[in-house]
């Protein structure tokens, strides 16, 4: 064979080779459609010819093996999930209110396959939003802005139990709403700070009359009390009185005695003319 020829090529050879090659394509395709993976946390949902097997539960997380090309698995969470939703309302005396509500919420596992045969996996989009914002409307209509304030669990109990009423019709548990924000117009607010302010002048006012009134009472029964001891020391003085009085009536050398026990026992140096001594001392028996 001349060098310049080219190689002959085994024909029968070529084929086997690329008929095994077929059959590793083939055999990878199959394997690979035919092997599924739920992921942690999710739940899968069976299509047969992409429409739901509703005879089928759930996939469980973990492998699982079906109909190579006719059958397919939607994972969908199922874990807690959190959907926040802003809206405006009006309440009943017609305010302005902003509410700003969360839900957290999850599909139920067992029946994700109707979930998503009705909703697809759009459902806080189709479901979840015009729920909050059709309860939020309805229930604010039912009071005041002020009573939504003060009345706070309340409104959040009547907005809780209308959303988790309309999430379980579609198979979405709820499992914790909040009011996160409640928000007002501007003049509203102000006049909530002003009113607030009056109040607390107002108390302030309530306190201070009160603290008056106990010191006046204080005073009056502190003037009651030295009063009653004037009186008390007056009527004592006259008592004694009374009773020296007696006593000279009945006895005249009882002032004399009484002078006595007063005298420091010293007579004065000097005594002038028609001075009148201090102690009359008896000459006579």
């Amino acid at each position: 064979m001349s060098r310049y020829e080219s190689p002959r090529v085994n024909a029968g050879a070529a084929k086997v080779v690329l008929i095994v090659l077929i059959v590793l394509v083939v055999v990878g395709l199959v394997a690979a459609s035919s092997v599924k993976i739920v992921d942690a946390g999710t739940r899968g949902v069976l299509l047969h010819w992409s429409a739901v097997d509703l005879t089928q539960p759930p996939l469980e997380e973990g492998l699982h093996f079906v109909t190579p090309f006719a059958d397919d698995v939607i994972n969908i969470e199922v874990r807690t999930l959190k959907y926040e939703k802003s809206t405006t309302a009006a309440s009943k005396d017609l305010q302005t209110v902003r509410t700003t509500v969360t839900v957290n919420y999850h599909p139920e596992k067992e029946m994700i396959h109707y979930l998503y045969k009705d909703l697809g996996l759009d459902y806080e989009n189709r479901v979840i939003q015009p729920a909050i914002e059709e309860t939020v409307k309805q229930v604010t209509a039912n009071y005041n802005a002020e009573e939504l304030i003060t009345k706070r669990p309340q409104v959040k109990a009547d907005i809780q139990d209308e959303i988790t009423d309309r999430l379980n019709a579609f198979n979405l548990a709820t499992e914790v709403i909040s009011i996160t924000d409640f928000e007002f117009s501007l003049l509203f607010s102000q006049a909530i700070e002003s009113k607030v302010e009056a109040e607390q002048k107002a108390f302030r006012a309530e306190n201070d009359l009160l603290r008056i009134q106990v010191e006046a009472q204080q005073q009056e029964a502190q003037a009651f009390g030295i009063a009653n001891a004037n009186i008390a020391e007056a009527e004592g003085e006259a008592k004694a009185i009374r009773i020296i009085n007696q006593a000279l009536a009945e006895n005249p050398n009882y002032l004399e005695w009484f002078k006595t026990r007063a005298w420091d026992g010293k007579l004065p140096l000097v005594v002038g003319s028609g001075g009148t001594p201090f102690i009359q001392i008896p000459v006579t028996p």
